[in-house]
């Protein structure tokens, strides 16, 4: 599963990555600053990048800090999935609770542990693993839907052929027994019958309604 580390200080990128890559996690990105990892995620996108699971924002940035990020990253629908862990030094605290209203799930102190930081991340990428499951069983079960949905509809439509009196205009069903027109529709479709009478029977039943 994919990390980006979003951090201005290559010393720290360096850190992180050496941490990470100890563990086992080889699919690491990088940016420096919050404008150069937008790109990576396909801000305006539709469907969430596939090689990012997780990111680590730094607090303090310049031009725009990793709280800001955090609240315009989670608020793209595609992206809001990501969860974000903030690195912040000790002092940086007052920052946390902005940054949890931006959306961040979890944080680190700076100077990073490797024990700490390893735990967090992994409890981080569990998360999303279950989010991603979770959604793919809910996109399954949402296909399964339409499909019995189109089913049912296909079942009620009529097709192929169907044989009727040419006299009386009834249908033979096939119990082969004769239905009226209506009862036979009635039963294989969606339909619902409003019964009248046209002018043309009217004339025929009660000629004495309508004159030549």
């Amino acid at each position: 599963m994919g990390i980006l580390i979003v951090d201005d200080s290559p010393d720290q990128q360096v850190l992180l990555r050496a941490f990470l890559e100890k563990s086992g996690h080889t699919d690491l990105l990088s940016a420096d600053s919050a404008k150069a990892a937008f790109p990576m995620l396909d801000m305006d996108g539709l469907e969430p990048p596939t090689r990012i699971d997780l990111i680590l924002m730094d607090v303090l940035m310049p031009e725009m800090d990793g709280v800001e990020a955090c609240r315009q990253i989670k608020g793209r629908p595609h992206l809001s999935d990501i969860p974000i862990i903030m690195v912040t030094a000790k002092n940086d605290h007052s920052n946390l609770q902005a940054a949890f209203a931006a959306g961040a799930i979890d944080y680190i102190t700076k100077p990073v542990n490797s024990v700490e930081l390893l735990a967090r991340v992994a409890s981080a990428l569990a998360l999303k693993k279950e989010m991603d499951c979770r959604k793919a069983r809910e996109g399954e079960l949402r296909r399964s839907n339409d499909e019995l949905q189109k089913a049912l509809r296909d079942v009620k439509v009529l097709r192929g052929l169907i044989p009727i009196c040419a006299s009386c205009k009834k249908i033979r069903n096939d119990g082969g027994f004769w239905q009226q027109l209506e009862e036979y529709i009635g039963e294989h479709s969606e339909a619902e019958f409003s019964h009248g009478i046209c002018q043309h029977c009217v004339k025929k039943l009660y000629p004495g309604v309508y004159p030549d």
